[in-house]
Formats: C-alpha cells, structure tokens, sequence
C-alpha cells in the first residue's frame, strides 16, 4: 500500500464532529466533578419543626428535584386546564 493510500485511509477515517463530542463530554465531566468536590462542605438547613445537616451538593440537588418536579406537575395541570377549556 502507497504512501498516499495510506493517508486516504486515514482521512476518511479521521472523525472530527466525534473528537468534538468526546472533548465536550470530558469537559462537562470535569466541571461535573468539580462541581461535587467544591459543594462538599456541610450547611445547616432549618425547616419549620427541625434542622438538617447536610452536604451543599444534596441541597441543590434536592432543590432541582423539587423544581423538576413542580414544573412536571404545572406542566400537567396546564395542560388539563387546556384541554377542558376546548371541549
């Protein structure tokens, strides 16, 4: 095989949209990463009857669970407010 084939070969195997995709997803997994290790100190939540120790990164998750969620069930009602306001 010549030179030149074996250059071909290689440039129509060369992917550079997939090598774009790898480098972002190892980005995001960095920031990912350290994302957890700089929110890993312990914060005092109070509620109305008790208060909670816990990691700073169980609090934001808890909280974007909690907006996930209310925003899946005002998602519902709207759509159901939609719905019966056609017929």
């Amino acid at each position: 095989m010549s030179l030149r084939n074996r250059a071909a070969k290689v440039d129509e195997s060369f992917q550079p949209r997939l090598w774009i995709v790898l480098g972002g997803l190892l980005l995001l997994g960095a920031y990912v990463i350290y994302f957890i290790v700089a929110n890993a100190h312990r914060v005092t939540i109070h509620f109305l009857f008790f208060s909670a120790t816990l990691s700073l990164i169980w609090v934001i998750l808890l909280c974007v669970g909690i907006g996930v969620l209310a925003g899946m069930l005002l998602s519902q009602l709207y759509g159901r407010r939609r719905r019966s306001a056609q017929k």
